[in-house]
């Protein structure tokens, strides 16, 4: 293991130099000695620690730091261990320059055709044939002469390389302004993760990068560990270190078996703390972290695409999935089948940049490939007919011959040609569309974030748009999360409110309130209130404070009970998790005894108790049949309050008999009930009104809770999701799981599908529930339209179902880290009401895209017929190059960002999703582009062909190569543009809606870039001259193309009458693939949820770069391998990561290769998977 250690050491010179200093700065242990020890396991390491230190507080004082009252918090004590330790925090990725993204906006291959005709053409204006004047070449060449403009020939090439450096400085500007963006996203989510530390023995959060070597951390459920360290003491702890190890089941670590906890690793059970002993890039992340940085830079800038540096913490958690998953892989071919895919599952999900998941993408990408090949035949049919037209005209007709000196004037003709095509070519390919998405994307996420949605990834923004299904958890999303206990069974009375202290028996009270304050986690407290006035403060786990509250509403405190029985004199605790669903604490009594408090589930735990306490506090006997009637007398009706029932129950045992605590059943039973109480959590004031906004959008919305059934259906029932008299059905997750599963424990499909429909509520849901719903709706193909889900969760446990869903939504306050890094949008505010906003930004996205594919393609399906029609019957196409590149700039640029900045209406939340397989394009839509094109067209023949005689002017048609811009073709150039910019205010509506200029005073975006281009216009036409091919109107000629521009409102109003189910011709465009589209092989690939999407992304893609990517694949390949010095280099490298892992999985092997096979949901990400032995 030490090759990979120095292999580290390499590029850190600074470790080098300290090793040889005889012990770093007066602390009792070198870096490398800290590197060395955190590369152990298990038996070893403790071996190790026991040689080196004696034991984990020897480790602490050579640290120079308490086991309990941690560093002292000292700047210069904590600056100097940065020094020498390094500090926590792995370097960012260098973000791309500007001048990459440049680069890679020139790769367009549009843009390069351009470039190619464009400096064709430059080439051959400055090349003066000798032979110009001779006759022989026919009138080919009059009139070029007359004006002296020969030279001005190279304009028209200029003004292309213009404009196409103006699109590729807009594209580049607009990819890193989204990258900077994202960047101050990440660092925003970076700042607030912060990591629970004692320094000076008070509890103290301190951002994760403060961390340093030597402060005792306190571990709990939730966290993602931040830095390596050594366990001193732990309650129940188990850790995930799959995204290290590939092993999926949870390790228990302890302070005398395996204390070694890494960072990345998820803590999923119990707490603890822990000694930091290496941070940053010293860290097991870190170090496989830059192994990568060292071996693949070429990789990584691929990986960092698109997740641009998730946060040090995260990015280097990613990394080191990615690493391992493929040590996983080769390391263990058993395991590989469950270990390996769920890795590399992990890892698409962790890296990818989550692109491929866009149901708009792939909408879009397929529309765009169909675009672009409608336009690439266009523009070589124009190309052909033109140069047969010349060919024909001047060799057959004329008779002529072709002449060695008349070549370079005729290559000239078909220079002019090709630049025609092209321009063809570069109208039809709508640009814009990619700059519009991003735009309206980008747009969006920065106002979500003032609606307390901080998106993560972009595209999760657009499908929430699409969203038809929402499953929700109660705690904190649907409820206030402030919990408050309101009744109460004390000593055989049930009480409706809470109860005088006096009206207690001493020996009861006293016993609740050790048991509450003992048995809770001593991080949750009640602190006084912040304002004069305001509720107490909660800290920590909800449920607890209230039971804590409870214990103040009954005038004693549970501060003077913790003092007397401090935390690590605590003997036992098993702490809470999902499916124990009870939390139990042990402690040592005077006389040698012990005795044992429990509070959980009150139906779970009941059923373990054998007595409970009457009203003098006397044990009496209680039975299945005493517990039936209590279940009917208090809890249900408790439960039909809404409240959540809790049972508090203890049980001693004598000094002689000590059990066998790892035997919990053993031990928590025979249990004596104390009380039970009913926890209320009020429904947040604003959530019944959000969920009928949803109902009213076709929204379903569903709950998910751990409750109990009752609690759950009441608290349904005042949020709204179910209405009396509906049809609909309330589940528990053991009857949810009986109904979908057949003889054999699998879960069918069909089964599924008979259920979810009607299901509103699911209630003592375990996280596999959770997930197999999400997953069951995800993949169901009943109904007319595929359904899309998004999920809001907060616990660890909701990990797999956030991942899973289409949009996960993580709690920013109440949520733990785990389930902020599967999310992706974090709800700053954790209220239900920011969903809908989401749902509303997410439609808001669909329809601006929609809106500029309407106004776009109008000008596309125009425009290509002008300049097709235009070059076959005129030879030239009436509107040049270079004002094609304008309208194409204007229009796509400003377009985009004028209709992509519509902000969201109330009235988006009156229709249907869209669903998956809608298409981009409706009826209504293409009705719109279609009608719009035929009055567009209609004008500018009409101009083209009998223009001259309406306006009195010379005739633009059949002028000479070189000949000055006409008034006649300019006119044809102005209206064109004015009817454009009118018909952009009919694109603000795509539903047929009769008033365009609702609203429009709401963006002043949009007015500005109308008003502005109108302006643009103005300067182009009047004094824009050769590069333009535009002469001065007069200001009558103005009127009238004004006039006709406006004639597209009026226009707009009579399509907008013909109702569009009587046109059933119109098709409609931009479908999600249909289903006879996938083969079996992408079925069978679904298991790797490669969606739609993506796989009309990679078809259109395979299209256009097969051939460039193969070239920079083998490049990178080549100058990897130079990296890494040579091919063992590389080799050796990933042996001694694997042998650092293989201690770990050396034992588990075999075991976990037939758990995985016999029982496929444990490895999936299900919490309560217990380790085989």
């Amino acid at each position: 293991m030490g090759d990979m250690a120095n292999s580290s050491i390499e590029f850190h010179p600074k470790p080098q130099q300290q090793r040889d200093a005889p012990h770093a700065g007066g602390f009792g242990c070198t870096l490398a000695e800290l590197r060395a020890l955190m590369e152990l396991r298990g038996a070893e390491a403790l071996q190790k620690i026991e040689e080196a230190y004696g034991d984990v507080s020897g480790l602490c004082r050579r640290l120079k730091t308490s086991p309990t009252e941690g560093l002292a918090d000292n700047t210069n004590d904590l600056e100097k261990r940065r020094q020498i330790y390094g500090q926590n925090f792995i370097p960012p990725k260098q973000p791309k320059t500007f001048l990459q993204l440049v680069w890679e906006a020139l790769q367009d291959v549009t843009l390069i055709i351009l470039e190619v005709a464009a400096i064709v053409s430059l080439g051959l204006s400055f090349y003066a044939p000798p032979g110009e004047e001779s006759e022989a070449c026919g009138n080919v060449s009059g009139g070029t002469e007359d004006e002296g403009e020969a030279e001005a020939g190279w304009i028209e090439g200029a003004a292309i390389l213009l404009s196409v450096i103006c699109v590729v400085l807009v594209t580049a500007f607009n990819d890193w302004s989204k990258e900077k963006q994202f960047r101050g996203l990440q660092s925003r989510i970076e700042q607030e993760q912060k990591f629970t530390v004692i320094r000076n023995g008070q509890l103290l959060q301190v951002p994760v990068a403060a961390l340093v070597v030597g402060d005792i951390a306190q571990v709990k459920y939730g966290d993602l560990l931040p830095a390596d360290g050594v366990l001193i003491q732990a309650n129940d702890l188990k850790i995930d270190e799959s995204s290290l190890t590939g092993e999926s089941d949870h390790v228990r670590k302890s302070a005398d078996k395996d204390p070694m906890l890494l960072s990345g690793t998820h803590v999923m059970e119990g707490s603890g703390r822990m000694v930091v002993t290496a941070v940053g890039v010293n860290s097991q992340t870190g170090i496989i972290f830059t192994l990568l940085g060292a071996g693949g830079e070429e990789e990584e800038k691929k990986d960092k695409k698109g997740k641009q540096q998730d946060g040090a913490m995260e990015s280097s958690q990613t990394k080191a999935k990615k690493q391992d998953g493929a040590v996983a892989m080769e390391m263990q071919p058993l395991k590989s089948a469950e270990g390996g895919e769920m890795e590399e599952r992990e890892k698409k999900k962790a890296n990818a940049p989550k692109k491929e998941k866009s149901v708009l993408q792939g909408k879009l990408t397929k529309l765009a490939v169909q675009i672009g090949k409608a336009g690439l035949v266009m523009s070589a049919i124009t190309v052909i007919i033109l140069v047969l037209y010349f060919v024909i005209e001047t060799f057959v007709l004329e008779g002529r011959t072709w002449l060695a000196e008349c070549t370079p004037v005729y290559v000239q003709y078909f220079v002019k040609f090709f630049i025609i095509g092209v321009t063809v070519l570069v109208v039809a390919v709508p640009e814009g569309l990619p700059l519009a998405v991003t735009i309206s994307l980008a747009y969006s996420v920065k106002k979500m974030m003032k609606d307390n949605n901080l998106v993560r990834h972009l595209d999760a923004c657009e499908t929430m748009g699409n969203a038809t299904a929402i499953c929700s958890d109660k705690t904190g999303t649907l409820t206030t999360n402030r919990m408050t206990v309101v009744q109460s069974y004390l000593g055989d009375t049930h009480y409706k409110e809470i109860p005088a202290p006096s009206a207690l028996t001493p020996k009861i009270l006293d016993l609740l309130v050790h048991a509450i304050s003992i048995n809770s986690a001593y991080t949750t407290k009640i602190l006084p209130p912040e304002k004069e006035g305001a509720l107490p403060r909660q800290v920590g786990n909800k449920t607890e404070c209230a039971l804590l509250g409870f214990v103040l509403d009954l005038k004693r405190d549970f501060q003077p009970v913790r003092e007397q029985i401090p935390e690590d004199k605590l003997y036992k605790v098993y702490t809470f998790n999902s499916v124990r669903k009870s939390m139990s604490t042990v402690i040592r009594m005077p006389d040698g005894g012990f005795r044992l408090f429990s509070k959980g589930a009150s139906e779970i735990l009941l059923k373990k108790c054998t007595n409970i306490l009457n009203s003098n506090g006397e044990l009496r006997g209680f039975r299945p049949r005493d517990r039936d009637d209590m279940v009917k007398k208090i809890i249900e009706p408790m439960a039909c309050d809404g409240l959540r029932t809790i049972c508090i129950a203890y049980r001693d045992f004598s000094a002689g008999q000590e059990p066998d605590w790892d035997n919990e059943n053993e031990v928590v039973g025979d249990l004596t009930c104390i009380a039970v109480v009913g926890i209320e959590d009020p429904v947040r004031p604003e959530v019944p009104e959000a969920i009928r906004k949803c109902q009213r959008a076709g929204i379903t919305v569903r709950m998910v809770t751990g409750d109990n059934i009752n609690t759950a259906r009441a608290i349904a029932a005042k949020c709204g999701i179910i209405q009396p008299g509906e049809d609909f059905l309330c589940l528990e997750g053991k009857e949810f799981n009986r109904r979908i599963r057949n003889e054999k424990g699998e879960i069918e499909q069909e089964r599924l599908d008979k259920v979810w429909p009607k299901l509103r509520v699911l209630a003592r849901s375990s996280p596999t529930d959770k997930h197999t719903l999400v997953k069951g709706i995800i993949d169901s193909t009943t109904g007319e339209q595929r359904q899309v889900v998004a999920v809001t969760g907060d616990g660890t446990n909701d990990g797999p179902a956030l991942k899973k869903a289409d949009v996960g939504f993580a709690m920013g306050i109440a949520g733990t880290d785990v389930a902020k890094e599967a999310s992706d949008i974090i709800l700053t505010d954790d209220n239900f009401t920011s969903i809908v906003k989401a749902v509303m930004w997410g439609r808001n996205v669909y329809d601006s895209i929609s809106k500029f594919l309407q106004f776009q393609l109008t000008v596309n399906v125009v425009a290509v017929i002008v300049a097709f029609t235009g070059a076959c019957i005129t030879q030239d196409s009436p509107l040049k190059a270079v004002q094609m590149l304008w309208v194409n700039l204007i229009m796509d640029t400003f377009a985009s960002l004028a209709l992509a900045t519509e902000p969201p209406t109330e009235s988006l939340l009156l229709r249907k999703p869209y669903g998956r397989d809608k298409p981009l394009i409706s009826r209504t839509m293409m009705k719109n582009i279609l009608g719009h094109a035929v009055y567009q067209l209609a004008i500018i023949f009409t101009l083209l062909f009998v223009g001259e005689l309406f306006f009195d002017i010379d005739s633009g048609r059949n002028a000479p190569l070189h000949s000055p811009p006409s008034e006649h073709y300019t006119i044809i150039f102005n209206t064109f543009v004015m009817m454009q910019l009118f018909n952009e205010i009919n694109a603000r509506k795509i539903h047929g809606e009769r008033n365009v200029f609702d609203g429009i005073f709401s963006n002043p975006i949009f007015c500005t870039i109308v008003l502005g281009t109108f302006g643009i216009q103005i300067v182009i036409v009047q004094f824009g001259g050769k590069p333009f091919s535009c002469s001065p109107l007069s200001t009558e000629q103005w009127l009238w193309c004004l006039f006709v521009g406006v004639g597209e409102l009026v226009w707009g109003q009579v399509i907008a009458t013909i109702p569009t189910s009587q046109l059933k011709c119109l098709k409609e465009a931009g479908h999600g693939p249909g289903k006879d589209e996938m083969t079996d092989e992408e079925l069978a690939e679904g298991e790797e949820e490669i969606d739609h999407a993506e796989r009309e992304l990679r078809r259109g893609q395979i299209l256009w770069f097969r051939g460039l990517n193969r070239i920079q694949t083998q490049m990178e390949v080549v100058s990897t391998f130079k990296r890494s010095g040579s091919v063992q280099g590389a080799v050796r490298r990933r042996s001694s990561v694997l042998s650092q892992l293989h201690d770990v999985t050396n034992l588990s092997t075999p075991t976990h290769a037939i758990l995985s096979a016999a029982n496929p949901t444990s490895a999936a990400g299900n919490p309560g998977g217990e380790s085989v032995p």
